[in-house]
């Protein structure tokens, strides 16, 4: 019977595989093996990489079937369009994977666990999960009696403890052990029999081969692979340096003692196992038993059902509730009848329970007062905008809801939800106590070795000085690579390119590119099950505390159809509810995201000037540059504003044709009256995600399949997507439709910017509403944004410096930190002349903590006279008072920042004393009052932003002018701080 590996090592068991799941399955099917089982130290992690490129492999291998009986030949070459799989030979065996886990006992056991069913698989991820639950992120505590307590339905692979382990009796002994676990599973346990390489294999299978018998099991062979091809010996040791904290000269016995840990065929192990030829054919027996595949995983999503209503019922009832609530004098005919399309199609796909779940926590946010923002492919719809998961009217923007939510696709809706950055973590505790732990986790994400990291962690591995690392770093941007920097380049850098070493190093830096290293959490997408979460995946926590994570990233999810509803964190949000409350307590303003004035000319006015410091998306200095070209009107183009300065239009070369044409100094054409339909609202330049995939489909004739696999490659921070494998595909579909070859070219172009940022134009019409909402704030209420804005540091491109001096350049008075006016927070106040003032809040002081300043201000009663009262009333530390002090905090009750400083240093001692608070015999306290030198004011400025980072007096610059410019007049004399000019 055909070999079938069942003990691969990947690269996610981190720092220690050296090739990736994919690379097994491409090599599997090269080899003509049957099946294979990726088998990760305690985790799963991997497995869907592999899962995804075997049905990969099935599709190229049905297109190629297909062309080849077109052509009625047998062998032809592979077609343009279809990538060849990393092989030898064109392949014809599509393997199928066989989920594994090698679980590592505290025990002294390893056991490589293979699921035979899908209860199989359910038991086996609950005991990965019970292990990783009770030990800190990255580890895993499990015992034998946790497995003789939840391996049922499994084959178990023991692997032979060393030699000395082997001879240990007693109950604790591995032989001890290991009858346990044959007696608790008879039938399902082998042992695992694999070559050390070393010249003693055939003397070591036969003692397993005794041994396996005197346990009353069968041996079972494997060749345990750690790489899918010899090549990558050099990069598996590396690995094993970062892994050990060691370099390649000092790696010794941990090194591979050779290149043979790699993917053997039948003809290799049987070769190797001569004389055991049984173990070798056992594995395709083993095989034949375990038949669960990642494809019988049927996710159940919870029903959302209350109150005697079924989802649907549920949802058509909120959603015509919230029609009235969105259009109070009666919605139009034409959003009701797109209301009732989508709630029909929600219903045919039974997607009603994913809307209900989005719409429940979007309520519990409300609820609490917390401001939230739907996007999304599925988020811009009449439904999100009558539940209130959006604030985006649908009628502004010209998408069809089923680009989002398709019958043909088969795909789950996406729906992202922001909320306030300072608040997110109640939304997400609130979701972890409706649905409890064992039905909720965040996903993971798959942190890879990218660019400097690469060049850092290599280079330090392979000996490489500081110096080196520091320069080939130097060449590095974004997610760049080291490869293919010439030789004068290189000695243009102080590096040698006929060094050995250094070339080697170069070469590993590149191949490690895309390798994972360790699990992180995702910013926010959770997992949420109708049954037991942790019978689909594992379950594990995240180094944040009251945090628990799944060990399968958004793709990998997407993968098998799970659904994900993303809980992200927005800074400008907690900016925008603060500023509405300061609206609503000062100005008598009540306004929401869907209630702002709508298309005001001044905002549009002050956006057209480049006057956007602090408004979201468009502060950047690049979107200052484009705004006053760009010159927006309306509401639509701040869509095309958030959407096109970003790496992606701009690599693709889509700001200048899409200004002249927007100028009038290009004449808008389109090269047929159906890609007319589709570039129409942007000029016929590409600018969003749907239009490149609808160029593949009108343009090119793609299939929807292939329309997919290239929205999947242009996902945004795709770090596998790969654009360019479609060009061939496409360039010749567009000639066979008749379009020119240079129009071709540019367009694919464009569509392969997206490579890097392609974004949908959902997300940029939902940011665009805050890029409005947050503009409109800054122009008819400046002062209330600044103070909202630093309240909600840090965020942004600007410091709380930049953000007073803008506030002022707009009228606004900012007044100091005050002992007695100001709070944590800074606060509007009267301005004494009708106007409204910024007070700066202590939270702008360095060194000084939340907690410090509300037990100050708590204490402050009718206001504080003395540096010594606030000593005795509020309990404030002396520390605490220098650091007040050094702020200036004290002027406001007539000290100056040399007095307050001379006063707060006298107090000693951490608590005050009341008994001897008064004098006593005559002598006071404090040492007797002394006249101090007032600060100059350069000196002034200086310490104000040692202290706080920023400066009410004068622009520094201010003070060197008179050298600067010839004939300026010296500034002597104090600037006052109440609103003067910088």
């Amino acid at each position: 019977m055909p070999f079938v590996e069942l003990n691969i090592t990947s690269n996610f068991t981190f720092l220690t595989g050296g090739s990736h799941p994919e690379e097994y399955a491409l090599r599997a099917a090269e080899m003509s093996m049957g099946a294979f089982a990726i088998a990760d130290e305690n985790s799963v992690a991997g497995i869907v990489r592999a899962h995804t490129e075997c049905r990969d492999i099935a599709r190229r291998v049905r297109e190629m079937q297909v062309v080849q009986a077109k052509q009625g030949l047998i062998g032809p070459p592979r077609p343009a369009h279809i990538p060849a799989p990393s092989c030898s030979r064109d392949v014809t065996t599509i393997p199928r994977l066989m989920p594994a886990c090698r679980l590592v006992l505290m025990d002294g056991l390893t056991i490589t666990a293979l699921p035979i069913d899908r209860q199989g698989w359910g038991r086996l991820t609950r005991l990965i999960s019970k292990g990783r639950l009770a030990a800190p992120k990255g580890e895993c505590h499990l015992t034998l009696a946790d497995v003789l307590d939840g391996a049922q339905g499994n084959v178990l692979l023991l692997h032979p403890a060393p030699p000395a382990r082997r001879v240990q009796r007693g109950a604790g002994g591995w032989v001890s052990q290991a009858e346990r676990l044959s007696r608790r599973f008879p039938g399902n346990v082998y042992l695992l029999m694999a070559p050390n390489y070393r010249g003693q294999d055939a003397r070591r299978f036969a003692h397993l081969a005794k041994l396996a018998q005197q346990l009353g099991i069968k041996p079972v062979a494997s060749a345990a692979p750690m790489m899918h091809v010899s090549q990558r010996r050099r990069l598996t040791d590396v690995l094993t340096c970062i892994r050990k904290g060691i370099k390649v000269d000092d790696l010794g016995r941990a090194a591979q003692t050779n290149s043979e840990q790699r993917m053997r065929s039948q003809a290799d192990m049987l070769r190797l196992f001569k004389g055991h030829e049984d173990a070798v054919h056992r594995t395709a027996e083993i095989a034949a038993r375990c038949t669960f595949s990642l494809d019988e995983l049927r996710y159940d999503y919870p029903s959302e059902a209350t109150g005697g209503e079924t989802p649907a019922q549920r949802l058509r009832r909120l959603a015509h509730e919230g029609l009235k609530w969105r259009y109070k004098y009666g919605a139009p005919e034409k959003v009701r009848a797109m209301l009732e399309h989508e709630l029909a199609l929600i219903t045919k796909l039974r997607y009603e329970p994913y809307f209900l779940t989005v719409n429940d926590i979007v309520a519990f946010a409300r609820s609490r007062g917390i401001l939230c923002q739907g996007r999304g492919s599925a988020a811009n719809s009449v439904v999100c905008y009558c539940l209130g998961v959006t604030s985006v009217s649908p009628e502004i923007g010209t998408m069809v809801f089923e680009r989002f939510v398709s019958e043909a696709r088969d795909e789950p809706p996406d729906i992202d939800v922001d909320f306030e950055h300072e608040r997110r973590e109640e939304v997400i505790q609130h979701i972890y106590e409706k649905y409890g732990r064992h039905r909720a986790g965040l996903c993971a994400t798959v942190i890879h070795y990218r660019g400097k990291r690469a060049v850092r962690e290599v280079g330090w591995a392979m000996g490489l000085s500081d110096d080196s690392i520091g320069a080939l770093s130097s060449q590095i941007w974004g997610f760049g690579s080291v490869r293919g920097i010439e030789p004068d380049k290189m000695r243009e850098l102080g590096l040698d390119p006929t060094d050995t070493r250094l070339m080697q190093t170069l070469m590993l830096i590149y191949e490690i590119q895309g390798f994972p290293r360790h699990l992180s959490q995702h910013v926010g997408g959770f997992i949420i099950t109708e049954g037991r979460l942790d019978e689909l995946v594992p379950i594990e926590n995240a180094t944040m505390e009251d945090r628990t994570v799944i060990c399968w990233d958004k793709d990998d999810i997407d993968t098998l159809g799970i659904l994900k509803v993303d809980v992200l964190a927005l800074g400008m949000l907690s900016c925008v509810r603060k500023a509405f409350d300061l609206m609503r307590e000062h100005r008598g303003l009540d306004y929401d995201l869907a209630t702002l004035p709508q298309e005001d000319a001044a905002t549009y006015d002050m956006l057209c000037r480049a006057d956007s410091l602090g408004v979201f998306q468009v502060e950047s200095r690049a979107q200052m540059n484009f705004l006053p070209r760009m010159r927006p009107r309306t509401f639509y183009d701040l869509v095309i504003e958030v959407a096109i300065i970003r790496p992606g239009p701009i690599q693709g070369d889509m700001l200048h044709p899409f200004l002249k044409r927007r100028n009038g100094e290009e004449e808008v054409s389109f090269p047929s009256d159906a890609l007319g339909e589709v570039l129409g609202k942007t000029l016929g330049v590409p600018l969003f995600q749907e239009q490149a995939m609808q160029i593949a489909i009108i343009g090119a004739g793609f299939s929807p399949e292939e329309a997919d696999r290239l929205r999947r490659s242009l996902a945004t921070f795709k770090k596998h997507g790969n654009v360019s494998e479609f060009r061939t595909r496409f360039l010749k579909g567009m000639a066979q439709n008749g379009y020119a070859p240079d129009f071709a070219e540019r367009c694919f172009s464009q569509i392969e910017g997206f490579g890097s940022y392609g974004f949908p134009e959902s997300h940029a019409a939902s940011f665009a509403l805050l890029v409005y909402a947050s503009s409109w704030m800054k122009c008819h209420h400046p002062g209330i944004f600044a103070c909202a804005l630093l309240n909600s540091q840090p965020m942004g491109f600007y410091a709380p410096a930049q953000i007073v001096r803008d506030a002022r350049e707009h009228g606004v008075e900012v007044r100091p930190v005050c002992i007695n006016e100001s709070h944590w927070d800074c606060t509007i106040e009267p301005d004494g002349q009708g106007g409204l003032a910024l007070r700066l809040g202590f939270r702008q002081i360095k060194s000084m903590k939340e907690d410090e300043a509300n037990w100050l201000t708590a204490a402050r009663g009718n206001g504080y006279l003395t540096v010594e009262d606030v000593w005795r009333r509020a309990g404030t530390p002396p520390h605490v008072l220098t650091i007040l002090a050094e702020a200036d905090a004290f002027s406001g009750i007539g000290l100056s920042r040399r007095d307050a400083l001379w006063q707060a240093r006298a107090i000693k001692g951490d608590a005050p004393l009341p008994l001897f608070a008064g004098d006593m015999d005559g002598e006071g306290l404090f040492e007797p009052k002394v006249s101090l030198p007032d600060m100059s004011l350069g000196e002034q400025v200086v310490e104000d932003f040692v202290s706080m980072r920023l400066t009410l007096r004068a622009h520094p610059v201010a003070l060197i002018r008179h050298r600067l410019t010839p004939g300026t007049p010296r500034l002597t004399e104090p600037a006052t701080r109440l609103g003067s000019p910088l």
